[in-house]
């Protein structure tokens, strides 16, 4: 019985008040698989309003924090104000915004460290672009990106790691069960050689890039896959689908 699986939903610069306002409605009729943490990721705006309106069985998570309590960081939100909206999961490190907001992995793990610290629970997002994969750098880059969350991170506990194939996301691509069952195991490997043989065994290592209704099942299979992290299949009903894809 590996550790429990984890479907988180990202809904990225999506929704309105009206919109998420109906998607939680439906989402909170729905039942779910008890055996899957379900955690959504609405823009910072709708946090309030998705935490105060969602069942207490989903959790809510922010798509990105700073890594200072308060200050003058204009238009950033920090770990702290989270706690405060009884938000307990962050999603940092998200392709997204190491490639368009130029986050370095030394900066992606000074946040995840900080947020652990302010007992903000984690999603952290490595993965590699097509031309690494093409080149064979994948795991040369996730190597990479771990390392920088490991120098900065002791305890893993609350760390959930997601793996996106950045040639994957909203492309429609998608990496075959075999492609990242090899780089998920990869990983456990890793986490077991450079951390220990418990964070391996317990960190769930969740897989995102293009998952909908019709490859999650397949993917739920793996060995070494224990959920994903869903973007625009989240916005829509088969989520749940997703959610229930062991069953």
């Amino acid at each position: 019985m590996g550790p429990r699986f984890f479907v988180g939903g990202n809904f990225k610069m999506n929704g309105t008040q009206a919109f998420l306002k109906n998607l939680i409605d439906n989402l909170n009729t729905k039942q779910f698989d008890k055996d899957v943490e379900v955690v959504i990721a609405p823009p910072s705006l709708y946090l309030d309003q998705c935490r105060k309106q969602a069942n207490k069985e989903i959790g809510v998570a922010a798509q990105n924090a700073f890594n200072a309590s308060s200050g003058a960081y204009t238009g950033e939100i920090s770990p702290e104000q989270l706690k405060d909206l009884g938000i307990e999961w962050v999603i940092l490190g998200h392709s997204e915004r190491r490639e368009i907001f130029k986050e370095s992995d030394e900066f992606v793990a000074l946040k995840v460290a900080f947020a652990l610290k302010s007992s903000i629970k984690v999603i952290a997002c490595i993965g590699e672009k097509l031309e690494e994969r093409e080149s064979g750098k994948t795991f040369e880059v996730v190597t990479r990106q771990l390392q920088a969350i490991a120098k900065e991170v002791n305890d893993w506990t609350n760390v959930v790691i997601a793996y996106e194939p950045v040639w994957a996301i909203g492309t429609g691509k998608v990496a075959t069960p075999q492609q990242a069952q090899e780089v998920h195991e990869y990983i456990r490997k890793w986490l077991k050689e450079n951390v220990s043989e418990a964070t391996a065994e317990n960190t769930r290592i969740i897989y995102g890039g293009s998952v909908n209704a019709s490859n999650s099942a397949e993917l739920a299979k793996q060995q070494d896959i224990n959920g994903f992290l869903v973007g625009g299949a989240s916005l829509k009903p088969e989520f749940v689908n997703i959610v229930n894809a062991r069953i």
